[in-house]
């Protein structure tokens, strides 16, 4: 019981959220383009791939950074007690389960088309190189966005077997709705990554963070309205996103308090309901068209 317990902290599997932001775009990728008129494929059962392939890939992730930050996750009082930086489990055991769950994830990943596989397997450097982005540079939100999206191309693109423009504006803006709410989240840590060294744009934009978090996210809806245009959708899914844009603004941007952590986390976890709304927008109004 006490390994179990190790293996559900080291994976996060108690904090679903993780997964979860993971896993929505790819069900965007998805509903975008499914025909639910000829039924090419079994809609719920790519869903359900998708959902384990984002829970043991995040799995995978969160070993990969703690290994990596191990050293830091010693100085930060949120993140110390983590079974790797705590010395719980070893780096070495840490390694081979990270292993273990992408052999398990690949399996799910070769029961889509060719293309799909070849483009999933292409994102898998942004994974491992991720972690490091935050000792080079003020945005590693923005290569995070360009990782933890990745999946909404690999969900087009497991039904259409191509890729083109429209993924690509969704996919733009689903970037600019992690590098909101991730500013949202490293705004908890802000403190201690300021004196270890470790960069964000939450410190680059701490002066004024309501502004950037307004910007990112207008370019988010932005980008989906004019996705959601291109593609045709019904009328009820252009009204139906007035309530992504009201829990963004009114609810995130409104409530954020940048020197209150436990606010920051729950505006952070909010998304994971706007990711659910967003998939239900474009869900019906695909239906609709």
């Amino acid at each position: 019981m006490e390994q179990l317990k190790l293996f559900i902290e080291l994976t996060r599997l108690k904090k679903p959220i993780g997964y979860m932001l993971l896993f929505w775009p790819c069900t965007w990728g998805i509903t975008i383009t499914y025909n639910f008129g000829e039924e090419k494929i079994t809609f719920l059962f790519y869903i359900a791939l998708f959902l384990i392939g984002a829970i043991l890939m995040r799995s995978a992730g969160c070993i990969v950074n703690d290994i990596v930050d191990k050293k830091f996750d010693k100085q930060v009082f949120r993140t110390k007690n983590r079974p790797i930086a705590s010395g719980k489990v070893s780096v070495n055991r840490a390694i081979f389960i990270s292993m273990f769950l992408c052999v398990i994830a690949f399996l799910v990943l070769i029961q889509f088309n060719n293309f799909t596989i070849f483009l999933a397997l292409g994102s898998m450097p942004l994974a491992f190189v991720y972690p490091y982005m935050k000792r080079l540079t003020y945005w590693p939100q923005l290569f995070l966005g360009i990782t933890f999206n990745y999946g909404l191309l690999i969900g087009w693109s497991s039904v259409n077997n191509n890729l083109g423009i429209i993924p690509i504006i969704f996919y733009i803006g689903a970037i600019f709705w992690t590098l909101g709410y991730d500013t949202i989240y490293g705004f908890q840590d802000i403190k201690d990554d300021e004196i270890i060294g470790l960069k964000s744009t939450s410190i680059k934009f701490k002066k004024n963070p309501k502004v950037f978090l307004m910007s990112s996210y207008l370019i988010f809806l932005t980008c989906i309205t004019i996705g959601g245009w291109m593609l045709e959708l019904g009328l009820i899914f252009f009204i139906l996103l007035i309530a992504p844009l009201f829990h963004l603004i009114f609810y995130q941007i409104n409530n954020f308090d940048p020197s209150n952590p436990e606010v920051c986390f729950k505006i952070f976890k909010s998304n994971n309901f706007l990711g659910s709304l967003i998939f239900l927008v474009l869900l019906l109004g695909n239906l609709s068209k």
